[in-house]
């Protein structure tokens, strides 16, 4: 199981905080927050770890048709953690990537079809409507808070993560804490989901870090000197 993560460090916000929060928020416009129409709850593996294996509440919004991006949470509670984000792709936009870049997205087709990744509280024939496209999509994802070792804080540098591809990969203690939590079945919806296809060219061998470990390092570089600017731009 993860570890349990503390309480956040810090004193209580204060009243007079709260209050101006509120003032504001009746004010200002939020507006790339309100463009998130979509909660997915998946899993995410270390890039470098799969047995670091993390349940993973998606918040996302279309930037247009072929991408979409998402705020990751470790649950879909009012204090949930902040722990990374996601960038999804169509598969047309994908295959004009790099092939140095690639490996750094994974494929969404095993999730979808298997079942363990869903829309909670939505009708499962909704749901699929959506889900056949993402079957078709890859994501790039990185963590910041490493909430499965129990970190009170988004300590050290991120961490690129990726997603589970075939059966028996996923802890079975993390899938049944997440069925009976949300009240699914991922064998049931797995077959629901048979008829789903994924990306049109199939999975990339570069895709989901083409099946190698990544793990990303901090290292010093020399810094290049500083040119002066000009007194006129001054």
């Amino acid at each position: 199981m993860a570890a349990a993560t503390g309480p956040i460090p810090g004193d209580p916000t204060p009243f007079s905080i709260s209050l101006a929060e509120t003032a504001s928020s009746a004010i200002q416009s939020f507006a790339p927050i309100s463009r998130i129409h979509q909660h997915l709850c998946a899993f995410h593996f270390y890039a470098d770890d799969m047995s670091r294996q993390i349940e993973a509440h998606h918040f996302c919004a279309h930037l247009n048709e072929d991408v979409r991006q998402c705020l990751v949470f470790d649950s879909p509670d009012p204090g949930a953690r902040l722990i990374g984000v996601e960038y999804i792709v169509s598969e047309p936009i994908y295959l004009t990537l790099p092939d140095e870049e690639k490996p750094l997205w994974h494929s969404h087709e095993f999730e979808v079809k298997s079942g363990i990744l869903f829309l909670p509280g939505v009708s499962g024939a909704v749901q699929r409507q959506d889900l056949e496209k993402v079957a078709k999509t890859y994501g790039k994802t990185f963590h910041f808070w490493q909430v499965d070792r129990g970190d009170e804080l988004p300590l050290g540098i991120p961490n690129l993560m990726m997603a589970l591809t075939r059966d028996g990969q996923l802890h079975e203690n993390l899938s049944q804490d997440v069925e009976k939590k949300f009240g699914v079945s991922f064998a049931e919806e797995r077959g629901r989901r048979a008829y789903m296809s994924g990306p049109e060219h199939g999975v990339h061998p570069l895709a989901n870090g083409a099946g190698k470990g990544l793990k990303l390092e901090l290292r010093e570089v020399a810094l290049p000197p500083t040119v002066p600017v000009p007194s006129v731009f001054v």
